[in-house]
């Protein structure tokens, strides 16, 4: 009989430990909310990962603007940017009289922030286009909603700034919470997995999530469609709400960021299998109406915001004006393969750097990296090892799994797959000219908070590949070892960001 990812119902367990369980997890959502809150208030805005154009997008959405061009930053944006940005982050005190960075406006008298404010709101109005303008709207539209609410509350200035950083506290506790559901659904039998999962989201010390950034909305709306899709695999798709908000919740994963085509489409050929499957076994005609509501739900949204773009930006999904503002231009398709990519260690860069930066994010401080590469190494060497001990698991023992885990653990590794061979083709189609990243001399795509999205998917394969190496160990061994491994990451997150702490910039200088 299997032993990992039965399809026994997880609410078998008897109740006391069931509800036990979900205490820890609730447990877990709050320590992810605590540990965002923390982090998303030591950083003083605006970080280098484009935090002020989305900040000037989610300032537009609230007033229900949907740009129609790549545009100057709006009025409203300008005067936050004007006086709360820090140049620290590209650059360092040395740089400065004294060797110190200017102190914040508000801390100086109203004549002397008045002289420096006029000549730097002017750079603000006039010396930066919103490059993002394209992107999709769905974060802008629920962060733009967040922003008049915090106005209504009275918040203002930098108050206001953070309580808007502050709607990614209740993103990452749901999607702790749709981690532990998925996990539950594919390993009702394997409470190390069952908790694994949701432990390492809450304390992943990924900086996006401390950022105004529509990277954070990736992982709640493709996490909800994962839920939803396994759902789906495991019925005989005839029930038309569940297709539905299966369609819905891919659409959200579109309209969140444009960057979750790669998992999308490999949703879409699960689907499609599905369907095959569903056909060969004579049930495809009372499945049809159900999964036409599906593709319905999924492409509608889709199609309308593909046709916004082509009608305002000139192609379907508004990139092609981007590419020309950011300073890229496209190669001969023969040049592609005279990329470092193809080299190995070009190869292992591209890799290693892509896991580090999806675990710590990239942040730059004094115009230098902040994560600590010997960290990344870690997190990527780690990754590695779990992601090849859930492979060798899917490809020697199948036996051990029932249907359900063993398909979902193959789609999961089809999302990774989708996603580097994304960043692949981006990193060798353009010749990245003067651009600060990528650039000629470091042509590599390493942005793994583009993965995001794939974040669910990506932990459970983690904590499945950690429980398959731990196997001849004990449980309490197992979480032993996963406590350790979160210590680490915390203490090492705060080993890195230290320094940001007592910042004359951020949340708790503000107060």
């Amino acid at each position: 009989m299997p032993t990992t990812g039965s399809t026994s119902n997880p609410l078998s367990e008897p109740r006391p430990a069931a509800a036990k369980e979900r205490h820890w997890v609730l447990l877990l959502c709050g320590l992810a909310a605590a540990h965002v809150f923390v982090f998303s208030a030591a950083f003083p805005f605006f970080n280098v990962v484009d935090e002020a154009v989305h900040f000037d997008l989610v300032v537009r959405y609230s007033h229900a603007g949907v740009p129609r061009a790549f545009t100057h930053l709006s009025a409203e944006a300008v005067p936050f940017l004007t006086v709360f940005h820090t140049v620290e982050y590209y650059h360092s005190p040395d740089e400065f009289p004294g060797h110190q960075i200017p102190a914040p406006p508000w801390t100086l008298p109203p004549e002397v922030a008045r002289k420096g404010m006029a000549e730097r709101a002017d750079q603000w109005s006039h010396g930066v286009i919103n490059y993002e303008c394209s992107q999709p709207p769905l974060y802008y539209a629920v962060a733009g909603w967040w922003w008049r609410c915090g106005k209504l509350l009275r918040l203002d200035g930098g108050a206001l700034l953070y309580w808007l950083r502050f709607l990614n506290l209740l993103v990452m506790a749901a999607v702790v919470w749709l981690a532990y559901v998925a996990a539950r659904m594919l390993f009702p039998e394997n409470r190390f997995i069952r908790l694994a999962a949701p432990a390492l989201v809450a304390f992943m010390p990924q900086t996006a999530f401390y950022s105004i950034t529509n990277d954070v909305f990736s992982p709640l709306a493709f996490g909800a469609a994962f839920v939803l899709l396994l759902k789906l695999w495991a019925s005989e798709c005839t029930d038309r709400r569940l297709a539905a908000a299966t369609g819905l919740a891919l659409a959200a994963a579109f309209l969140a960021k444009i960057c979750n085509l790669p998992l999308l489409a490999v949703a879409g050929v699960a689907l499609a299998l599905k369907t095959v499957q569903l056909a060969r076994c004579g049930k495809l005609r009372p499945a049809a109406p159900a999964l036409g509501m599906l593709v319905a739900c999924a492409a509608l949204p889709m199609a309308a915001w593909m046709a916004w773009c082509k009608i305002h930006f000139g192609d379907l999904t508004g990139s092609a004006q981007k590419v020309q503002i950011v300073g890229w231009t496209n190669k001969p398709f023969l040049a592609w393969f005279h990329h470092p990519i193809f080299t190995p260690h070009g190869f292992w860069i591209f890799v290693s750097q892509n896991l580090a930066t999806l675990w710590q994010g990239e942040f730059l401080w004094h115009n230098q990296p902040l994560p600590r590469p010997g960290v990344g190494l870690v997190y990527a060497g780690l990754t590695l090892l779990f992601l090849l001990a859930a492979l060798v698991a899917l490809i020697r023992q199948p036996g051990r799994f029932s249907r359900l885990p063993w398909i979902v653990l193959w789609f999961n590794f089809a999302c990774l797959a989708a996603f580097f061979l994304f960043a692949a083709l981006l990193s060798v189609k353009y010749d990245f000219d003067d651009c600060l990243y990528p650039s000629r001399a470091h042509p590599f795509f390493t942005s793994g908070r583009l993965m995001l999205g794939a974040l669910v998917p990506f932990l459970l394969l983690f904590a499945f590949g950690m429980d398959c190496l731990l196997k001849r160990l004990g449980e309490a061994a197992k979480f032993l070892l996963l406590t350790a491994l979160l210590i680490f990451m915390l203490a090492s997150e705060i080993a890195t960001d230290w320094l940001i702490f007592p910042n004359a910039y951020n949340w708790f200088h503000l107060q």
